[in-house]
């Protein structure tokens, strides 16, 4: 992972390098708001829609993530405030990060697409471990199976079974 520091929307600095020693960092391309519409076309957009399912799953299962060592942190290119409105409204027991200036999508080339001049991060889910992506999910759907899946990988490849 490249040495990059992301606001957190626990107010933190997030350095996605130096992070847990084993960090499932998920990636969505935004949340909408309950009183504010979804940008035009949005549900025709494949991997668009399902944020929300996306974040909720791993909210649910945070407990199972966190008996496999690891920690979870969200990240999109929304401003931090617009994060910490969704992480209150969802209950999130996790940092959720912002790439707004597009660091950590440009350091590693992360996939993105455009819609009504936002350009936003396709749905992918990382695994780093100490440091190193040791898997990528992608693509994710449908959303919610995200965390279940990462779940099963964890479980299939723990430090006690890598040599």
């Amino acid at each position: 992972m490249p040495n990059i520091a992301l606001t957190a929307t626990n107010g933190e600095t997030f350095n996605v390098a130096k992070a847990a020693k084993l960090l499932v960092l998920y990636c969505y391309p935004m949340t909408g708001r309950p009183e504010v519409p979804l940008p035009e076309g949005w549900d025709q957009i494949p991997g668009a829609r399902g944020c929300t399912p996306q974040s909720c799953s791993y909210r649910d299962h945070y407990q199972e993530l966190k008996a496999l060592s690891a920690e979870v942190a969200g990240l999109s290119v929304q401003n931090t405030a617009y994060q910490q409105e969704m992480v209150a409204r969802l209950h999130l027991p996790f940092p959720v990060l912002s790439d707004a200036e597009y660091k950590l999508q440009q350091a590693l080339n992360l996939p993105t697409f455009t819609t009504s001049g936002m350009i936003l991060l396709k749905r992918l889910t990382m695994v780093v471990r100490h440091g190193i992506i040791e898997a990528i999910h992608y693509p994710v759907f449908p959303s919610d199976s995200d965390a279940a899946w990462i779940i099963d990988y964890l479980s299939s490849h723990s430090d006690h079974q890598r040599i």
